[in-house]
């Protein structure tokens, strides 16, 4: 009667054991903070873009608030490098110009009078020329110094300026990029859809910088090892199709070889014989489309079937 159960429960011979394993996705945030929302729990399915977790945000927000004021403030003064005098500025300098120009043409005709006086004895002296002459080259000086002014007036700082005040502008530009990357970088979402294997933290704990706050397990990760004698490895290839026999399922799950290692992973403590060939084992992985990785789980046994024979 014993051999007749032992028989029963004894394993298919083109079967060998295995188990599954996953390779979990650590999702963690650069920076430190203190954890404000917990938005998943253990188990629980997640699509890509689902919000995972927060951490506290701010002084990263204070930081973007700050950036985007300065910026705003060197945008200000690059427009302004650009602008030349206030209208009333302009004004002025204009008025001047015209004073000075006045000034001119009454110094031009004081010094034409004291020449034409010239021609009278005793009417007037060198003195008075020369003092006349010198009024109106004053004059033509101050006109002329008045009205570069006013074109300057009309024109904007100088290039090298401008162009100072552009990089000033770009390089407030990358320090709000950051900022608004480092606020970004205290709400993470999921990558990929999979399944919530573990939480590691809880809301109100602080957690540091790099420090994972949630494992996932995307289908795509879920995985069979199994050790293959090398006896059966010459009929295994990549790409060959595998049925995985998990206890209580009443169908298989089909896997797919996606790897296998190029050197055995026992040797037995003997000189290589044709005889202790069958000890090497060489390991084998599997993977599987993403319906049938969510009926598998990390550290499960299974049997596993190569060659098995095709429907017609």
């Amino acid at each position: 009667m014993l051999s007749v159960l032992a028989s029963c429960d004894r394993q298919p011979s083109n079967r060998l054991q295995g188990y599954i394993e996953g390779e979990f996705l650590y999702v963690a945030s650069p920076l430190a903070g203190e954890l404000e929302k917990l938005a998943v729990q253990r188990g629980a399915q997640v699509k890509v873009g689902d919000v995972l977790f927060v951490l506290d945000s701010t002084p990263e927000k204070a930081a973007r608030d700050e950036a985007e004021r300065r910026l705003a403030q060197a945008r200000a003064s690059l427009e302004d490098a650009k602008k030349g005098k206030r209208p009333s500025e302009l004004e002025s300098t204009e008025a001047q110009f015209k004073q000075a120009q006045a000034a001119l043409e009454l110094s031009e005709k004081e010094l034409a009078r004291q020449e034409k006086l010239t021609r009278t004895a005793g009417a007037t002296t060198e003195q008075d020329i020369d003092r006349a002459r010198s009024d109106r080259d004053q004059n033509r000086q101050r006109v002329a110094q008045l009205g570069a002014e006013l074109v300057t007036a009309k024109l904007g700082s100088r290039a090298d300026q401008i162009i100072a005040a552009e990089e000033n502008v770009q390089a407030l530009q990358a320090a709000l990029a950051k900022a608004e990357w480092d606020l970004s970088q205290k709400r993470q979402a999921a990558t990929e859809a999979g399944v919530v294997f573990d939480t590691m933290y809880r809301e109100g704990e602080w957690v540091a910088a790099g420090r994972p706050v949630v494992a996932l397990l995307p289908p795509r990760n879920v995985k069979l090892r199994v050790f293959a004698p090398q006896t059966s490895l010459g009929s295994i290839h990549i790409g060959d199709a595998l049925q995985v026999f998990v206890d209580g399922a009443k169908e298989p799950v089909t896997g797919k070889v996606s790897f296998i290692s190029p050197r055995a992973e026992y040797t037995p403590p003997v000189i290589y014989s044709r005889d202790n060939r069958n000890k090497f084992v060489f390991l084998v992985e599997a993977v599987f489309e993403p319906a049938a990785a969510q009926q598998l789980h990390p550290g499960q046994p299974v049997d596993v079937q190569f060659n098995f024979p095709r429907q017609p």
